[in-house]
């Protein structure tokens, strides 16, 4: 008897080619999901609509009990409270010591912002801080508050989103705080009846946040930046971390991915957080500050917003200073440039 068997040929259909792309493409992109999520997103904590429900992790902007994955080692070395831990923790008491108002504003896309507004007697300008990534109004960025306090300054602690007080759930790298800022700026101008001059200070992404927020048109009363330590762009920053802390020298494609989330949930555009176009816009002057030991963010960030800044600017470097550490290393210096910023162009 002879058998007879019937081999099928298969064969490839167009289905079958758009649902492999689909799968493999599917692949391609959730691999850069965790990065993104990692870097930016914090969740809504300290929610300042729940007033009555304010506890220590609200008030001191961080939750004492929320556990980290794990935490890297150039994070910590480049922390103020690596080496200056008791002027950081004195500087931190000090602002929760004094009475200050509450003051809250509404950001461009709904979220409610929290900053605490400390008067000056016989007040001479008003300082807005900015602080950095993931920071709160009473951190690092504080340091020199009782100092500027005692200089005749109003401050102006601000909360960016996410952070302390204020809602949101994703940080974005300078993209939407800068509106935020601006936003903070105009709150400032409205109330600053003696027409006192008005300066914006920030650090690290506190400090990217202000560079872009003079790209945009702003009241006549701000006289001036001061952006310590300071990056050029969240593309920038994540390339140099990821040169110089993990030795991997290309990541366009995960740079690529991430970019599409920030699109996707965050609402913003990695070249939002750019300072070109903001720094060749600006009219104002900018002091700048950066520790040459920085490996956080690297010190050529602030050289190339330096030379990028077409308005008066100087630029301060500061031998052995970490990353924010600037005016921990050398507090006499940073307040001498501070006090002739404010003398230089209080009155312009």
């Amino acid at each position: 008897m002879k058998i007879i068997q019937n081999h099928r040929k298969k064969t490839i259909t167009p289905r079958k080619v758009t649902i492999t792309l689909a799968a493999v493409g599917g692949i391609y992109l959730a691999m850069g999901w965790p990065f993104f999520h990692f870097i930016t997103y914090v969740g809504k904590h300290g929610d300042s609509k729940n007033s009555n429900n304010k506890t220590e992790k609200t008030k001191n902007g961080y939750d004492p009990n929320r556990k980290k994955w794990f935490q890297l080692n150039h994070t910590v070395i480049n922390h103020p409270k690596n080496g200056y831990e008791e002027e950081y923790e004195t500087s931190k008491a000090w602002c929760n010591e004094q009475v200050m108002q509450d003051c809250y504003i509404q950001s461009g896309d709904g979220l409610l912002l929290h900053a605490s507004w400390f008067p000056a007697e016989h007040a001479k300008r008003i300082v807005l801080l900015s602080h950095g990534y993931r920071g709160t109004r009473f951190g690092s960025v504080a340091h020199m508050a009782k100092f500027l306090h005692e200089q005749g300054t109003s401050l102006l602690f601000i909360d960016q989103r996410c952070c302390g007080e204020s809602e949101g759930h994703y940080i974005t790298f300078g993209a939407k705080e800068q509106d935020d800022v601006r936003r903070w700026v105009w709150f400032l101008h409205r109330r600053n009846k003696e027409a006192l001059p008005i300066y914006l200070y920030g650090q690290s992404m506190g400090a990217t946040s202000v560079l872009l927020a003079a790209g945009h048109p702003l009241p006549k009363d701000v006289k001036g930046l001061i952006a310590d330590c300071s990056f050029h762009s969240m593309k920038q920053q994540l390339r140099d971390i990821a040169s110089g802390w993990f030795h991997l020298h290309w990541i366009e494609s995960l740079l690529f991915r991430t970019d599409l989330f920030c699109r996707i949930f965050g609402q913003f555009h990695m070249k939002q957080t750019d300072t070109t176009n903001a720094l060749k816009t600006n009219t104002r002057p900018v002091l700048f500050f950066h520790g040459e030991s920085d490996t956080y963010v690297w010190p050529e960030n602030t050289v190339r917003n330096f030379e990028l800044c077409r308005a008066p600017k100087e630029l301060v470097l500061v031998p052995n200073a970490r990353h924010l550490c600037c005016s921990f290393v050398d507090p006499e210096l940073y307040q001498q440039k501070l006090v002739g910023f404010f003398d230089r162009f209080d009155h312009s």
